[in-house]
């Protein structure tokens, strides 16, 4: 399992710290064996079920974040240099790695069609997010990310790596919500 993770998240390898990796892998791997995602399904999934027609993926989703987030870490310290805002990059990328990771929680597969589960009617993907990185023992910067990415960070004072990833995040929503 631990292949296939970073066989569709080969962003994952960016995160230097090796321990902060092992346990960006092993969320994904508990979020896919919850309801026993399979690759093909894990590729072809849209990323929302929020806007109708999205053929964009969930896994291009959150790898075009990630990489969206660490194209905007560059600009900013090649821009800024010492002026610039310190960011933890790889509490970036593993935030951006798990943002959605709940995602895989909230759908379910029914009828060949995805669809908000019964726990993800309870349960949005941040709130489950945090519990898998909470359980596998991730710093409290990455599960802010996590948690504060989407609606539910609203009015919360965000940390600079939440910043960079909600717009990042919300650059590839928009594009699609509407369309």
């Amino acid at each position: 399992m631990r292949d296939l993770v970073l066989r569709l998240l080969p962003e994952i390898d960016e995160i230097s710290d090796n321990d902060l990796k092992e346990k960006v892998i092993a969320c994904w791997v508990e979020a896919i064996e919850f309801r026993g995602w399979s690759e093909e399904l894990l590729r072809n999934i849209p990323f929302t079920l929020l806007a109708k027609n999205v053929k964009i993926t969930f896994i291009d989703h959150v790898r075009a974040v990630c990489l969206m987030c660490i194209a905007c870490d560059d600009v900013l310290r090649k821009t800024h240099q010492d002026q610039a805002t310190p960011v933890n990059r790889d509490y970036l990328i593993a935030g951006a790695m798990l943002a959605d990771v709940g995602k895989l929680m909230e759908f379910e597969i029914v009828d060949g069609k995805p669809q908000k589960s019964d726990y993800g009617k309870h349960i949005r993907h941040p709130f489950s997010g945090v519990g898998l990185a909470f359980k596998h023992d991730l710093p409290s910067e990455v599960m802010h990310v996590i948690a504060t990415h989407s609606k539910e960070g609203a009015g919360e004072k965000r940390l600079a790596e939440s910043i960079i990833f909600h717009h990042c995040d919300f650059i590839d929503f928009d594009l699609v919500k509407d369309r």
